[in-house]
């Protein structure tokens, strides 16, 4: 059978007919897989999420709506948290200590010059560069949040905890005159600030683990060179009492010594007296023949029994006298 000339074969058709239907159903296939992932896509982003909070962190689950009023609405989340986006919002603070330095330096820090300026008792400016650790207790972490309503921790060091630490100087600075915070009663005056601050953080759980200067503070050098010259005439004085005090105690001993051996001498003397005085109160003419008989008794027990072979004579001559015969 012919149409205008041309052949129609009925076979064809059919084929170019289930073609055509395999490819709108594959068509058909694919648009509803593209949807289905454009649900699932829309469904764990807007829906329903998850999420992992790893160790030495601490999640806080905020509710969009804001019908938390107090710490205790906000609930703590760590591990695999199923959450809805479309309801509420999950804020990770770090728990570990976080440091921070504030310094003129910009390659130590932030390249910008962040030291610090607080004013003394005599309202003389010093300048320092500082350094301080904190952390948050896990806990808290609640409270840290109602209070400061930030979920960048860079922006409370940097702007919140950074005016804590320049008005705990200025306040405990006022009591301090600058000789007292550049040399001996600096670390008694590092010691309050820390205490001043941790007293400003506590209520919200941050707890200040270290603060202090890096290196000294810097005052007018004409005030530095006092301050050195002071210290330094400070010690010189006091090693000169220290030798003095040497010398006074070597010359105490030397006098204690001289002292003793003079008593000791007058001792020896007042006892020699003593012995001589009743050496003679006790002389009687008894006992002077008593002590004569003893010498001559003493002299006949060592004879022995020779006469004398010389003898003498009138002025002083010896004779010698004659043998016996025996």
């Amino acid at each position: 059978m012919t149409l205008f000339g041309e052949v129609m074969n009925p076979g064809n058709g059919r084929n170019e007919d289930a073609q055509t239907q395999h490819m709108v159903k594959l068509l058909k296939l694919a648009g509803m897989a593209v949807g289905g992932l454009i649900l699932l896509l829309i469904f764990f982003n807007y829906v329903a999420a998850i999420t992992r909070i790893g160790a030495g962190y601490v999640g806080v689950e905020v509710v969009l709506s804001g019908s938390q009023r107090g710490p205790s609405e906000i609930p703590i989340r760590t591990g695999w948290v199923f959450y809805s986006p479309l309801r509420s919002q999950i804020i990770e603070f770090p728990t570990f200590v976080q440091t921070v330095k504030w310094t003129r330096d910009l390659n130590e820090g932030r390249a910008q010059n962040e030291e610090m300026s607080f004013n003394s008792k005599e309202g003389m400016e010093i300048y320092s560069d500082v350094s301080l650790s904190y952390a948050i207790e896990p806990r808290r972490v609640p409270d840290f949040y109602v209070k400061y309503r930030v979920s960048d921790l860079d922006m409370f060091t940097h702007g919140i905890l950074r005016d804590v630490v320049r008005n705990s100087l200025n306040e405990v600075a006022s009591t301090y005159s600058v000789e007292q915070i550049y040399g001996e009663q600096k670390a008694e005056f590092l010691s309050k600030v820390q205490a001043l601050i941790q007293q400003k953080m506590e209520p919200v759980g941050v707890g200040i683990q270290q603060f202090g200067f890096i290196g000294a503070p810097r005052v007018p050098a004409v005030i530095a060179a006092a301050i050195t010259s002071k210290a330094q005439a400070i010690q010189d004085a006091e090693r000169a009492r220290n030798e003095l005090a040497k010398t006074q105690a070597e010359a105490a001993k030397t006098v204690a010594e001289a002292e003793g051996e003079a008593k000791a001498a007058v001792t020896r003397a007042n006892g020699e007296a003593e012995a001589n005085k009743i050496r003679q109160t006790s002389l009687t003419p008894q006992l002077l023949e008593l002590r004569k008989i003893e010498n001559q008794k003493a002299l006949i027990d060592r004879w022995n029994g020779q006469l004398p072979t010389v003898q003498t004579g009138n002025g002083g001559l010896l004779m010698e006298l004659p043998k016996m015969e025996k």
